[in-house]
């Protein structure tokens, strides 16, 4: 069982294809077991609507900040924003709000359509 599906942004995408193959494969896979298992290790809420995908890999904290998509009665698409490369304990406030802009972004031009 799923309890949520996954989509990515463009800018997610490019982080995403900058890293190395082993390194997207580990992510795809944290992701993959976050759908099936809603662990809280995977993926975690950080605020507001901001959630983070974390993966820890190759000595590397790595994180796709998401939020949820609730509106075509689908309870369960989550929407991967970006990525970075984690190097302090604390996510940054600019990529909170990176996420934030981008989540914005998104539903308004779901409302034009």
């Amino acid at each position: 069982m799923r309890y949520f599906e996954t989509r990515f942004l463009e800018e997610a995408d490019e982080f995403i294809s900058q890293l190395d193959r082993n390194t997207v494969k580990k992510i795809f896979y944290n992701i993959d077991l976050a759908e099936q298992t809603n662990d809280p290790k995977l993926f975690k809420k950080l605020q507001n609507d901001i959630w983070e995908f974390r993966t820890k890999f190759a000595g590397l904290q790595i994180r796709l900040l998401a939020f949820w998509d609730k509106t075509d009665n689908k309870e369960t698409l989550v929407i991967a924003t970006h990525g970075f490369i984690k190097k302090v304990d604390k996510v940054p406030a600019n990529e909170i709000e990176r996420a934030t802009r981008l989540r914005n972004k998104y539903f308004n031009n779901k409302l034009k359509k």
